[in-house]
């Protein structure tokens, strides 16, 4: 069923996101603040910029000659990266960086250093994955491919069962295909779904900043390393391994424990189109917290140990969702609906682990106890 297909009801049990969102204005009204970034987020960006560049500096200035030493700069690099992504542009993407177009755009573009695309991940993330959460066929959050099943409502295969354990390789390996040809398979498709339709950029004039990005981001990352770099090819090539593998492994951890979860539902629409709860509460039966009382954690992944707010409030800076936390979870509970979180990153992990088996040994997800 294609995206214009689906629609949520909206009329329908409006009072809880009606009292949260008077709630959430009079936070800000009444702590006279904005609902964007402020000096925690400007400096944030720019000790994660330096987290990039620095140890990419000292890389490309062979300052050690020690494995050990190249192996942990690379490594940093790679944090910095995946800092990068899931606190600045992130923000950036959803419009919650700035209340300043052009700054929001300028941030957006750090994409550029950092593997991805604009414009296919606002039609990805923005546009699918926060409106059609956990929702099979539109998320493509929840559609890895046959080598992985987040969804019961896919077929499972016999490799299945053993996803538990090899996810996390793939999960590591995610920005090598994110960097290089997923963007474009993406785009293809998105032409065919008729995304460009009333997009002003043109096709071809999107293709070819996706194809420079590319080209930038593995100047960067590879081709000036094998250059200069007096190491032989094919250890430089591991290092950028390396690098791929923690950005790509720490933002899957994110992602993942916030949506494919035992506690967490995977609902369709009906013959019609029609989804049975209305976004809000679809939003809290689909995503889940963790780790809320961690301030490196909270610090590093961009608020998104708080994905439930970020979901409800994907316009409001990540810096913010702490606090707004606590009317998200005492409204919910007031109006009897779930509010998940995990204590913490560990059992978060371990919760998502318990889903990937029981992906991999059912077909339908027993009920849970």
């Amino acid at each position: 069923m294609a995206v214009k297909d689906v629609k949520f009801p909206r009329n329908e049990n409006t009072e809880f996101i009606t009292e949260l969102r008077l709630r959430v204005n009079k936070y800000f009204k009444d702590n006279g603040i904005s609902k964007y970034g402020d000096w925690r987020l400007y400096t944030k960006t720019a000790a994660l910029l330096a987290l990039y560049f620095v140890p990419y500096s000292l890389i490309m200035f062979q300052v050690s000659d020690n494995i050990a030493v190249k192996f942990l700069l690379w490594l940093l690099f790679g944090l910095g990266l995946a800092g990068l992504g899931l606190s600045v542009m992130h923000d950036a993407v959803h419009g919650a960086y700035s209340s300043n177009k052009k700054i929001n755009n300028f941030f957006a573009n750090v994409m550029v250093i950092i593997g991805g695309s604009k414009f296919t991940w606002n039609v990805q993330h923005n546009q699918k994955h926060h409106s059609y959460t956990n929702v099979d066929g539109i998320d493509e959050d929840i559609d890895p491919g046959i080598i992985m099943r987040f969804s019961p409502h896919k077929k499972r295969y016999g490799i299945h069962r053993l996803q538990h354990l090899y996810a996390w390789f793939f999960y590591g390996i995610m920005t090598v295909s994110w960097s290089t040809e997923k963007d474009f398979r993406q785009l293809f498709r998105y032409r065919k779904e008729g995304a460009f339709k009333d997009h002003k950029t043109p096709f071809s004039t999107v293709f070819v900043k996706i194809f420079l990005s590319k080209v930038v981001f593995h100047t960067i990352t590879l081709v000036l390393p094998l250059i200069v770099l007096s190491d032989p090819w094919e250890l430089i090539v591991l290092y950028n391994l390396s690098m791929h593998f923690i950005a790509g492994l720490v933002m899957a951890c994110v992602f993942q424990p916030a949506h494919v979860m035992p506690e967490k539902v995977f609902p369709l629409p009906d013959d019609k189109g029609s989804m049975e709860n209305n976004w809000a509460i679809h939003q809290l039966l689909t995503t889940a917290n963790f780790s809320p009382n961690s301030r490196i954690l909270y610090w590093y992944v961009g608020g998104l140990t708080h994905q439930i707010e970020h979901h409800l409030f994907p316009n409001i800076c990540h810096i913010h969702y702490k606090e707004l936390s606590k009317i998200v979870k005492k409204t919910s509970e007031e109006f009897g609906l779930p509010y998940h979180v995990q204590p913490n990153f560990i059992t978060a992990l371990k919760h998502h682990t318990r889903m990937l088996k029981m992906l991999g040994k059912f077909d339908t997800l027993p009920v849970l106890g």
